[in-house]
């Protein structure tokens, strides 16, 4: 069940259900692809087990926790060696400031998307991230609006 051909249309289905909405119980979610909810119950029972389903979260808007100020953060580092890339990763997985990190291929050795409240928050942060380890260049974008924000993964499933 690791690889997503070992996936049929009906866990697609379902897949695309819940990423949209897991708050939907069983019996709806069994209504919606067809199923019993014997047989739903199992199916995501398998998703969740495999890793397909990391995990079910409530998602948040930011402007209402205070959160108003969206950076995109490049990153090169100086020491591209084992160690060096397992302390930064851990040094930013530290950062509750930092929503998602990527090892980037090009230019930039990193990607980071960073919230926090506004600029002054963001100097605090920036200060915090040079200072963990040696870095070679870093380069910050501000958004200025979001025009889109999509969790859901397109899921075909040809539904």
């Amino acid at each position: 069940m690791n690889a997503p051909n070992a996936m049929d249309l009906i866990d697609k289905r379902i897949l695309r259900i819940v990423q949209n909405d897991a708050t939907l119980s069983i019996r709806e979610i069994a209504t919606r692809v067809g199923l019993s909810q014997t047989a739903c119950w199992k199916r995501l029972q398998r998703l969740d087990a495999s890793g397909v389903i990391k995990r079910r979260i409530a998602l948040l808007d930011p402007l209402k926790l205070g959160l108003g100020l969206t950076a995109f953060v490049s990153v090169q580092v100086g020491d591209h060696s084992g160690k060096a890339i397992a302390r930064f990763a851990a040094e930013i997985a530290a950062m509750e400031e930092v929503m998602e990190c990527y090892r980037m291929a090009g230019d930039v050795d990193y990607g980071l998307r960073v919230v926090v409240p506004d600029a002054a928050a963001f100097d605090i942060f920036y200060k915090r991230l040079i200072e963990t380890i040696p870095l070679k260049n870093v380069t910050s974008r501000f958004a200025l609006e979001n025009v889109k924000c999509e969790t859901a993964f397109p899921i075909d499933c040809r539904c």
